[in-house]
């Protein structure tokens, strides 16, 4: 399907896969707005985007529901439309044991992760639903559908609460012309790497997913007919191990 045109949001978009993501649509003509806390990220991500495929950012925490209500508010001022909503935005932290998971830790990544979801959707599904159609795109992670230690409780559980989210939505929208697709990565080298418990080697980076093979994926998703829609989706990298 041709996607020239077509209005994108992209949450978390100023660095790892939201901006690869943001990237390879506006180069497929789409015009794209990213989101994101930090505004230095966003102005060095948007300089680094060819010229003729130019994105418009703000910043917007999407944990603060007012904050994304004023985002949502904008964007489709600027565009006059929602076509697809990318929900990346996502945290996790050093000391991922669950007797280390202070309370405040756990409510900053459920606030994020989840919530952070839900709030874009909540101002997302109007527009759709009155245009009787589009597009949303749930980054979760192998953590929403494998609890493993890796990923720690509570970003394990923000991420099972992503995927629940969506599926459910999914279900919900699906005779109003909208599709919902959860996309669960495995080990992709991100700025998330910066938190995990030991440091990860240059070696191993090498090895594992790049931001832009998610965005390969997305493309693919974003590109078929109405008719078709990808559920869910898993992508690791060849020597991650499934269980």
């Amino acid at each position: 399907m041709n996607l020239e045109d077509k209005a994108v949001l992209v949450t978390g978009g100023g660095t790892g896969i939201g901006a690869a993501c943001a990237e390879i649509l506006a180069k497929e003509n789409c015009r794209v707005a990213v989101l994101g806390r930090r505004q230095e990220k966003l102005e060095q991500f948007s300089k680094t985007v060819d010229s003729k495929h130019s994105v418009k950012f703000r910043t917007c925490d999407v944990s603060d529901r007012e904050n994304v209500r004023e985002s949502f508010g904008w964007f489709c001022e600027e565009f006059g439309r929602i076509d697809i909503l990318i929900n990346n935005a996502g945290v996790n932290i050093p000391n991922r044991a669950f007797d280390s998971v202070t309370p405040e830790d756990w409510d900053r990544l459920l606030q994020i992760n989840a919530t952070g979801t839900y709030n874009c959707i909540y101002f997302a599904l109007p527009q759709m639903k009155k245009q009787k159609d589009g597009l949303i795109v749930n980054i979760s992670s192998i953590a929403g559908i494998r609890a493993l230690l890796l990923g720690g409780a509570a970003y394990n559980a923000s991420k099972f609460a992503m995927a629940a989210l969506g599926i459910t939505v999914g279900q919900e929208v699906k005779d109003e012309g909208i599709r919902v697709t959860n996309i669960y990565p495995g080990e992709v080298d991100t700025p998330i790497l910066e938190n995990r418990p030991t440091p990860v080697s240059a070696e191993h980076r090498a090895q594992i997913l790049q931001a832009e093979d998610i965005a390969a994926a997305v493309l693919m998703v974003a590109k078929l007919p109405p008719r078709a829609n990808v559920w869910e989706m898993t992508i690791k990298p060849t020597t991650q191990a499934f269980v």
